[in-house]
């Protein structure tokens, strides 16, 4: 939970699923972990987390928009950063926690926007206490059901296909639209010729 909140690297970490499904196995007999263990680790974790991806953010962010090599940032998209977090810094920090990818990525934002590092510190603690909780308490709901106990690795499987299929719809989205846009014309020359 740490390094998927706090390092860009753990983008990929599938961090729903994991939770959900510790959760689950928290519920079956003889269980790896007690729930209440889940309850006050992960959230711990995933607060420091964001705290790290916030430090990350305040102190590399301000560089990386000022490179030159940097082809979609500049200056003008920091501004634009600090504009959206001064209006929905607050929501937007809790709200991504519960979506793959922007969870990651949002504390570096934040930090590197300048959001108010005492209300990023707040609404990272409501946020992932919300989501270090609600997510293991329902995998933890569900796997006390005698139908999910009894599927288990069905279950689970279902969990994982879950959390991929939204990269999945995005990638195939991207793919035609990139397709589209390769199949029309240039300019008004080429639709004349065709």
């Amino acid at each position: 939970m740490f390094v998927e909140s706090g390092l860009l690297l753990g983008f990929f970490f599938p961090g729903d699923s994991l939770l959900f499904t510790a959760g689950v196995l928290a519920a079956q007999p003889n269980s790896f972990v007690p729930v209440w263990v889940l309850l006050l680790t992960v959230p711990v974790a995933a607060i420091l987390g964001d705290q790290c991806g916030y430090v990350i953010g305040r102190a590399a962010g301000p560089a990386v928009f000022e490179r030159r090599s940097a082809k979609r940032l500049g200056p003008d998209q920091l501004a634009r950063a600090h504009a959206y977090f001064d209006k929905y810094g607050a929501r937007t920090v809790i709200l991504a926690r519960f979506v793959p990818v922007i969870r990651t990525v949002v504390p570096v934002m934040a930090g590197a926007a300048d959001m108010r590092y005492r209300e990023f510190a707040l609404y990272n603690i409501i946020g992932g206490l919300s989501w270090g909780v609600a997510v293991p308490v329902l995998g933890y709901w569900l796997g006390g059901i005698e139908f999910v106990r009894s599927h288990i690795e069905l279950i689970l499987i279902a969990v994982v296909a879950l959390s991929v299929a939204p990269l999945t719809v995005n990638s195939i989205r991207r793919a035609l639209r990139n397709r589209s846009r390769a199949g029309q014309p240039t300019s008004e020359l080429d639709s004349v010729q065709t």
